[in-house]
């Protein structure tokens, strides 16, 4: 296992596992579920969830991951092998949800980054300046996302700014990691704070229009004490814990994998989560929402960010920035700054979301860096083209809702019952402090045994009743001609799954064969 990849720096890691929390998620999702939910009423369940599924399911899956790259794994499928000791076979299957999870996600996720590229290349021409109404905003925005919509874009715009995102990933992840990832966090997450901090004061500095810039802030942060009995608000919040600190996912497993056996997680783990929940809380919900407040109003922005998922983000925003004070030319700039930031946010969190699968080709079917990275790329990029063609059809609702949302719960429940009940909450209580920089409170040990796996299975079952059963069913379809393709998407993924089982099966059985 010692020629197996290591990380740089310290600095290094912490910025490179941020730059996979820190994500469009951050500050497009973020500011439309507080929106939606009340603003400060949804920020109190959500600072509970963070404190008690978070932080437990964040420090679960540092510590699985360094357990199983000891043992050369830098994946789900020999982590979970390794963590029941060998001894349940059907342990390192299940794991298959981590390599292709997170390969469905990185596919989808990658096509909406080329439209952060677009926009921000975009901004700078002015292409969009004149664009002063919302619907018509949507419609600009849907000529990226929609190849046969040619309302404002061709499907040439398109395809070029999803391929020039895919050549700039794959270059990055055949640089391997000290290399490649690394260095993209050293370098492209300072300058995305550096962007946020400009854009929070460019926002807190602007004159009261429909509004000021604190009667955001007070929505984000006053919260209605009587909506905190709304189920739907505590839902919405643990469902952000997932995006914001990618938990579920499988990718901190794999960043955790290449840390040194006795080097500490506890410490770093709660490093990246709180430089996350800085981005997400101070940056993320200092410029969306109070921009958009001053000038739509409360109940203008409200009604935004219930509109679409990147109505408050994309949207609402590019309107923004047309009606700054000062000259065209600073409003282009500031665009630029947003829709950059964007890019920069998913394009870290891109890499992060490959790394499972290429950990995979690599460590159990024996490829090198540089070939796992050109089929995963390779594969995503065919798969890409698949969202892009039937995205008019819910193709990249459906794979969000199945790997990108439900999963990640279904995911999450799985290994917090493995490590807390497999493996044993005392002994992982004792491999998250191996060479641990800080003690990690001693309330969280119960916590991770009783209160997580409740709070998960809870919310599994709520959303298995109301949301996943219904959309399975495809009860929640609103064009029944959308129906073919959503089955269409699901078959893809399934098709992904088996072939993920088979590989899976197929590397164990020579690895018993070497061995024997």
């Amino acid at each position: 296992m010692s020629d197996r990849e290591r990380w740089g720096t310290r600095i290094g890691l912490v910025l490179a596992m941020a730059g996979n929390a820190v994500g469009l998620g951050n500050f497009l999702r973020f500011p439309v579920q507080a929106a939606q939910n009340g603003g400060g009423t949804f920020m109190i369940p959500y600072f509970i969830s963070f404190l008690i599924l978070g932080i437990p399911l964040m420090w679960i899956e540092w510590g699985i991951g360094r357990y199983g790259g000891s043992f050369g794994h830098g994946s789900v499928p020999g982590m979970f092998d390794r963590l029941t000791d060998q001894k349940k076979k059907w342990a390192k299957y299940l794991g298959v949800m981590g390599v292709v999870m997170p390969l469905v996600v990185f596919i989808y996720y990658t096509f909406i980054v080329s439209w952060m590229l677009a926009m921000s290349f975009f901004s700078l021409t002015g292409d969009y300046f004149g664009l002063r109404d919302i619907d018509e905003m949507r419609g600009y925005l849907g000529s990226f996302q929609n190849i046969f919509d040619s309302s404002y874009s061709g499907p040439l715009v398109t395809l070029f700014f999803f391929a020039i995102t895919f050549i700039f990933l794959g270059w990055v992840l055949r640089r391997g990691l000290s290399g490649g990832i690394e260095k993209l966090a050293l370098i492209g997450m300072p300058i995305l704070f550096v962007f946020a901090f400009v854009l929070m004061w460019r926002v807190l500095t602007l004159p009261t229009m429909a509004a000021s810039p604190a009667d955001g802030l007070n929505f984000i942060w006053n919260p209605d004490w009587s909506s905190l009995g709304n189920a739907k608000v505590w839902l919405a919040a643990a469902g952000q814990m997932f995006f914001t600190l990618s938990v579920g996912m499988g990718s901190i497993h794999c960043y955790a994998s290449y840390v040194k056996r006795d080097e500490d997680i506890a410490l770093t783990g709660l490093s990246t989560a709180a430089t996350n929940e800085f981005a997400e809380v101070v940056l993320g919900g200092t410029i969306a929402i109070p921009a958009a407040v001053v000038f739509f109003g409360v109940t203008g922005a409200t009604a935004i960010a219930n509109g679409g998922a990147f109505d408050l983000g994309i949207v609402a925003m590019a309107v923004v920035f047309q009606g700054l004070p000062g000259p065209e030319i600073l409003g282009k700039l500031v665009a630029f700054l947003w829709f950059f930031l964007l890019f920069i946010a998913g394009i870290t969190s891109s890499v992060a979301l490959a790394s499972p699968t290429i950990a995979f080709l690599q460590d159990e079917m024996q490829f090198t860096r540089k070939k796992a990275a050109a089929m995963v790329t390779a594969i995503a990029l065919a798969l890409g083209l698949f969202i892009i063609i039937f995205f008019r059809n819910g193709a990249l609702d459906e794979w969000d809702y199945w790997a990108g949302t439900f999963g990640l719960v279904v995911f999450a429940a799985i290994e917090i019952v493995l490590f807390a009940y497999v493996f044993g909450i005392d002994r992982g209580w004792d491999e998250l402090h191996r060479g641990a920089d800080i003690k990690i409170p001693a309330f969280y040990k119960p916590v991770m045994k009783y209160v997580t796996p409740l709070f998960l299975f809870t919310l599994l079952g709520w959303w298995g009743a109301t949301e996943a059963l219904p959309t399975l069913l495809m009860q929640k379809v609103d064009d029944p001609s959308q129906i073919p393709y959503l089955w269409l998407s699901r078959g893809v993924m399934v098709a992904l799954l088996v072939i993920g089982t088979i590989l899976i099966k197929r590397s164990w059985a020579r690895k018993a064969g070497e061995e024997a």
